[in-house]
């Protein structure tokens, strides 16, 4: 049978130090005993796709990375199987190189599903398309598969007295996800210091507890094969990096911490616009995917974002200059990759329990992948290749819909009324909205302390540091009380407020990279690699891009946003703008509002550069929620003036 890709990991070795030494890396030592006991074992796996037992009949949650860690053998379980998978031979089909490769590069077939004549050096990977929330289900799923079927012979490996413990902590194992919009605890980065703390971790296994190569901070390619990546300086580097420094060196580091801070100081922003999709994004093709430029040329000035746009984004902050994570077809390679989609997958979760009466409807393929053509109609029944259901068939849309179909499910959506989704978005994503008001308050909710900038051109470390933020940005619990008649209106309907938005409208493959749109209050300093991290940053646009396919393709445009409505805030409260009426307003931002626009390579370009660049002030009058278990409603998006024509 073609479709069933039954293969042997004949394992010994794997974890042996002359193989970690050789790439001055290290693996779990499992013991003699127990290498010879995997040297002797089959590990079986098939290409079919296929749900997670149930533990008592249930589904498991995926936990937020930071509440698995709490959990000690679940977290040890993990941070094993992570190593086991990325130290497999490269030619396996499971192993982290391949599954990765599924992606984007190398272009490899996986399980036998052929490519399309004259697409066999392009990825499966759906972006810019109707199909992009549905296709990266299953993907995220066969990694979790993976890595469970390691985790449960791992959990065999213990000595008895802890075996069933173990083993227990083992059925219940799904992948984490990592929630880049919400407030870390206090004291904390919004990246988590066991993702880009150190280049090592230990870790509590059945040989003992012994410090490994932390397999969340990087993948290292065993082979490395240069011919993968055609750019420089890809092709000089044996393990993927995020804002590598020096940018360029052969020996470059990655500086988690230039990462961290970045993330930090985009968190109001990325968290008003997960809200605004949550809020005001009530059809999937609008939620879906950045490439609904239709309905944007009607006039729509509130569908410019979506899922993926803001997805976008954080790879390209994620990546950094020159990061793996920032470049659509090595992204995948990267450990922060499978955190992050298993958070967009939440993200699509919950807003399905929102809004479950819409989804995927027949639309033209924007992007050819491995197994489709550009212009190829997409539909709930088109196969979601490589993603075997069974022997011959494929999941589709229409399948995946349900993801407790896959034996997972997510805290916030197990057994939960809308109404209870709803109280927990709020709960969540309003730290820095003032749509919450009411319930919420101008100064009682938990104030968070971010990590930031210490200087605006962070040290070339290998370890993430703390740092503390200063965000062009009002939120709950603020020092700056905000003026409260200045802000809200009222009306026969309730309370109401302004919210106001950059909606941007760009060619995705303007540049043969992926490229950062950034908005700022007042002057902004001319080096590039400072820009994440200013005090008066608004916020960023990520393009995710890379090399286009065809000529058609480099004409086709994007959409996004970067919400002003919190830094506008922050402006009111220091008394820098009168209100939130256009009047003030737009006589504010015309003065102070300033773009500026980098590559992912850190290359400074000009507005007149960007091919299809057009961003418009809009802004729309928003009644603000009365209860935890209701989302304002929002009016007509209105738009103000252009900024960039």
């Amino acid at each position: 049978m073609e479709s069933l890709c039954v293969f042997v990991l004949l394992l010994f070795g794997l974890f042996a130090p002359g193989l970690a030494n050789a790439y001055g890396l290290k693996g779990y030592d499992y013991g003699h005993n127990t290498r010879l006991r995997i040297y002797k074992r089959d590990f079986v796996q098939s290409s079919i796709v296929g749900g997670l037992p149930l533990v008592d009949g249930q589904p498991q949650p995926r936990l937020e990375i930071r509440d698995l860690e709490k959990d000690d053998d679940q977290w040890n379980l993990y941070i094993l199987a992570l190593s086991w998978m990325q130290y497999t031979a490269q030619d396996s089909p499971f192993s982290w190189y391949q599954i990765a490769g599924i992606h984007g590069a190398p272009g490899l077939t996986w399980g036998n599903v052929a490519p399309l004549p004259g697409n066999d050096n392009i990825g499966y990977c759906h972006h810019v398309s109707i199909l992009f929330p549905t296709w990266h289900r299953p993907y995220l799923v066969l990694y979790e598969q993976t890595l469970y079927n390691i985790i449960q012979y791992i959990a065999s490996l213990w000595p008895p007295e802890d075996l069933d413990r173990v083993q227990n902590a083992a059925k219940r194992f799904r992948i984490p996800y990592w929630d880049w919009a919400v407030a870390p605890p206090a004291g904390e980065s919004v990246l988590p210091l066991s993702i880009g703390g150190s280049s090592t971790t230990n870790v509590s296994g059945p040989n003992g507890i012994q410090s490994i190569s932390n397999p969340l901070f990087s993948f290292s390619f065993r082979p490395f094969n240069g011919s993968i990546f055609p750019d420089s300086p890809y092709n000089q580097w044996n393990e993927t990096k995020r804002a590598p420094f020096p940018n360029t060196d052969p020996n470059a580091i990655s500086n988690n911490s230039f990462v961290a801070a970045s993330f930090d100081n985009h968190l109001a922003s990325y968290q008003q616009r997960l809200y605004n999709l949550f809020s005001n994004y009530r059809n999937y093709s609008h939620f879906s995917n950045e490439g609904w430029v239709g309905s944007n040329s009607n006039n729509n000035n509130g569908s410019y974002d979506s899922i993926e746009s803001l997805h976008d984004s954080v790879h390209t902050i994620g990546g950094g200059i020159w990061g793996h994570l920032a470049i659509i077809a090595y992204s995948a390679f990267d450990p922060l990759f499978f955190l992050h989609h298993a958070n967009v997958d939440r993200i699509f979760a919950m807003w399905q329990v929102l809004h479950n009466d819409t989804y995927v409807i027949p639309t033209a393929a924007v992007y050819a992948t491995h197994t489709q053509n550009q212009g190829d109609i997409e539909d709930t029944q088109t196969p979601l290749k490589p993603f075997f259901v069974n022997d011959t068939s494929f999941w589709t849309s229409d399948m995946v819909r349900k993801h407790e179909a896959f034996g997972y499910t997510y805290t916030e959506v197990t057994n939960k009324t809308r109404a209870e989704v709803v109280a927990a978005i709020n709960r969540l994503y309003t730290d820095y909205s003032p749509a919450t008001m009411a319930f919420r308050g101008n100064g009682n909710s938990m104030i968070h302390t971010s990590q930031s900038v210490d200087s605006q051109i962070p040290k070339p470390v290998t370890q993430q540091q703390s740092r503390k933020s200063k965000t062009m940005a009002w939120q709950h619990g603020s020092i700056s009380r905000l003026p409260l008649d200045a802000v809200f209106k009222a009306g026969p309907n309730g309370k109401s407020y302004r919210e106001w938005i950059a909606n941007i409208e760009v060619k995705k493959h303007a540049f043969d990279s992926s490229f950062l749109i950034y908005l700022f209050l007042g002057d902004v300093l001319d080096d590039s690699a400072s820009w994440p991290h200013l005090d008066n940053l608004v916020g960023s646009l990520g393009v995710f891009a890379g090399h286009s396919q065809s000529m058609e393709v480099q004409h086709q445009k994007i959409t996004g946003t970067i919400p002003l409505t919190s830094a506008l805030l922050r402006m009111t409260a220091d008394s820098n703008v009168a209100s939130l009426d256009p009047e003030d307003v737009e006589l504010f931002l015309r003065s102070a509002l300033r773009l500026k626009i980098a590559l992912v390579n850190g290359t400074v370009v000009g507005a007149d550069e960007v091919d299809g660049l057009h961003i418009s002030i809009v802004s729309s009058i928003v009644l603000v929620s009365t209860a935890e278990d209701e989302l304002p409603k929002w009016g007509e998006v209105e738009s103000i003036f252009d900024l960039v024509i």
